[in-house]
């Protein structure tokens, strides 16, 4: 990435007729009619979005809305939505924690999820009776595609004992060979909570770092090949790694899980494991002190660790929201950092704009009415599998974990 590819996104910026206000997030929804929807869009959006592409999404905004009403059907949307959705017909919107739990209280019998796969399987698994739909069947995860249930069989053949994590960025199947489901939220925070010297964490080997960093953890990675799995240790300290680089690790597998040792997968997400520390220096050199940069724990230990924040989709919304700083960059999915300012216009964001998740682009408006219309595309998971996954879902639901896992060298305020 080169320096040049950074920009300042604030309403300063636009030529704008009507700029939003500086509390332009209390502006009242209101899409009674199609003359208040697009006002409403216009000041809300207005920073992020030409006017023309909100006359157009106005039209599809209203009649999501009306459709909604007459379904009685309920949309979950991620915070990685484009702000035309997100800001306009989503009922609950939050991260990947946050849906997974307000999901299953939803009190509507159709579910539209406005995210991936996996966080539709998620919804399915905790609100069986539902009708749970995904808008695009293309809205796949790089990393949730890294590993099967039949690895994960695989992995407690080796290590056998050993409680399994699984990231809820999985599929049902995944879940359902696990003991607990944890997030970037509360990641860490699970890991305690088992009380185990060794933890099975997968499939992202990128947050297995950072928590084995955090937990001051031994990390080594499972493979898998034509003989079958094979392990390499890890460094999750980068100056370490950095210095003697990763080391092949050719004792015997069970002979690895030794005290205070996290087992990952070598997963990852496409859009997290593209940020550098080359990205950071060069930011660091154009605006030196007077930017803030917050990482997702998905970023590589590198990245995080040259962060001055790093934690979930939400806490890093907290950040920006509660941390004064001149300027913001986060190194997460792009689309995140126009919500942001829809909410925050007086926010200085700078943006890499090419880290656009190919999998969260597929969900827009106009598939979000397709799939009311049609309810398409409908959610099924076979009913003994659900109930496995359920389990583990349930019991990182029951922690009830406040705090959100980071590895900041910034701290939230507290109050």
């Amino acid at each position: 990435m080169q320096r040049d590819s950074f920009w300042i996104l604030n309403s300063r910026d636009l030529k704008l007729k009507d700029p939003p206000m500086k509390d332009n997030f209390s502006i009242a929804k209101d899409f009674s009619t199609q003359q208040s929807t697009l006002r409403y869009m216009t000041r809300k959006l207005a920073a992020v979005m030409p006017h023309a592409e909100i006359l157009i999404k106005a039209e599809l905004v209203r009649d999501i809305h009306q459709l909604k009403t007459e379904k009685n059907a309920m949309i979950l949307g991620h915070n990685y939505m484009e702000p035309a959705l997100f800001h306009t017909v989503t009922d609950i919107c939050g991260d990947s924690l946050q849906l997974a739990r307000l999901g299953a209280q939803a009190p509507s019998p159709i579910l539209v999820v406005c995210g991936v796969r996996f966080m539709a399987e998620t919804a399915k698994i905790l609100s069986p009776e539902k009708t749970v739909l995904l808008p695009s069947p293309k809205a796949g995860c790089s990393l949730a595609s890294a590993i099967t249930g039949a690895d994960v069989r695989e992995l407690k053949q080796l290590y056998p004992d050993v409680p399994v994590v699984s990231y809820v960025n999985t599929y049902a199947d995944v879940k359902a060979e696990s003991d607990i489901c944890c997030t970037s939220s509360n990641a860490r925070s699970v890991i305690e909570h088992l009380d185990s010297d060794t933890v099975i964490f997968i499939p992202d080997q990128y947050l297995a770092a950072n928590m084995a960093r955090e937990t001051g953890r031994r990390m080594i990675v499972a493979e898998k090949s034509h003989r079958g799995l094979s392990s390499r240790a890890i460094s999750p300290h980068p100056a370490k790694k950095a210095a003697t680089g990763i080391q092949k690790d050719h004792t015997h597998p069970t002979s690895l899980a030794s005290p205070a040792t996290l087992i990952s997968w070598p997963g990852f997400c496409e859009v997290h494991e593209q940020f550098t520390l080359e990205d950071i220096a060069g930011v660091r050199q154009q605006f030196g002190s007077e930017v803030a940069i917050l990482a997702h724990p998905e970023c590589s230990a590198e990245v995080c660790e040259a962060a001055d924040f790093s934690g979930s989709t939400s806490a890093m919304i907290q950040y920006v929201q509660k941390v004064e700083a001149r300027r913001y960059l986060l190194l997460t999915e792009c689309a995140m950092a126009d919500n942001i300012i829809a909410e925050n216009p007086h926010k200085e964001l700078l943006r890499m704009c090419s880290h656009r998740c190919p999998h969260m682009a597929t969900i827009t408006l106009e598939m979000t009415l397709h799939s009311l219309e049609h309810l398409e595309v409908e959610i099924h998971i076979e009913e003994q599998m659900r109930q496995k996954a359920q389990r583990a879902l349930q019991r990182m639901i029951d922690l009830k974990v406040p705090a959100p896992s980071s590895c900041a060298t910034k701290q939230l305020p507290t109050n």
